[in-house]
């Protein structure tokens, strides 16, 4: 298993300091003594590697992150990126799209991230649609500010989303659901906007959306997951220590990042 820093951001600016959340969650997690599951956390001995990019040159950088991505696919059965923002998501998805037979994407989001036009960062899901990966292999969580464009598209695209009220009334049972749909999978992949999160829990996140799923919540729905074998990976994006209080967002991070390794 590996931990994958990625420092790129591609937005219209609204995710500057994210590049700045790989090193400072990771610095978090040196804090750790262990999991909840009392497993030791023992940084030392952890595998962590970059993906070296230039945000300046943003074909070169996606083109890199989607090479290195299914390089790492092909050689670790879990492997954990820590973002920058969810542009990274993007070239990783396809590249795990690429590798893996019957793939199944979970997405913890606020928003949708199909919009019709703009940066990476607000088209990454659309994109990665477009590009080959099936809607119905697609499971969006916690999303809550959608555009009229974004709703249609995921209807039109079989994406499932469950949507916090849903979320909110059975989170047992709807983990239990998700649980099934990742079984049958080939394999799954987590990715995880901390803008999911409700901005009492996870004010450092680069666009905040009220109402969000609880850290609690979320916790409990990784620690849940991570358990089946399939279990491929996962990323943590968006986390913005220079709007983060108190350094919660980051330690969010970094204690969702102790429930996976």
């Amino acid at each position: 298993m590996q931990i994958i820093k990625i420092r790129h951001i591609d937005s219209d600016g609204k995710t500057n300091g994210c590049e700045k959340a790989p090193i400072d969650v990771l610095n978090s997690l040196k804090c750790l003594a262990s999991n909840e599951n009392g497993k030791s956390i023992e940084f030392a001995k952890l595998n962590l590697e970059e993906i070296h990019i230039d945000s300046e040159k943003v074909e070169e950088a996606n083109h890199l992150i989607f090479e290195n991505s299914k390089e790492i696919f092909e050689r670790n059965f879990k492997t954990l990126f820590i973002g920058g923002d969810h542009s990274i998501s993007y070239s990783i998805g396809k590249a795990f799209n690429k590798i893996q037979e019957n793939p199944l994407l979970i997405v913890f989001d606020a928003h949708g991230d199909c919009q019709e036009s703009g940066k990476l960062n607000k088209t990454w899901l659309r994109k990665l649609v477009e590009d080959g990966f099936e809607g119905r292999n697609l499971i969006l969580i916690s999303a809550r500010n959608l555009t009229p464009f974004e709703i249609q598209f995921i209807k039109e695209n079989g994406i499932s989303w469950i949507k916090m009220d849903v979320l909110r009334e059975e989170l047992e049972g709807v983990c239990d659901l998700v649980m099934e749909r990742a079984r049958k999978s080939g394999g799954f992949y987590i990715s995880i906007d901390v803008d999911s999160v409700d901005p009492g829990f996870a004010p450092g996140a680069s666009e905040l959306e009220p109402g969000g799923i609880s850290s609690r919540d979320l916790i409990y729905f990784i620690k849940r997951m991570v358990l089946l074998e399939n279990f491929r990976g996962a990323d943590i994006v968006e986390i913005n220590p220079s709007l983060d209080i108190n350094e919660m967002t980051v330690k969010l991070g970094s204690k969702l990042l102790s429930e996976m390794i």
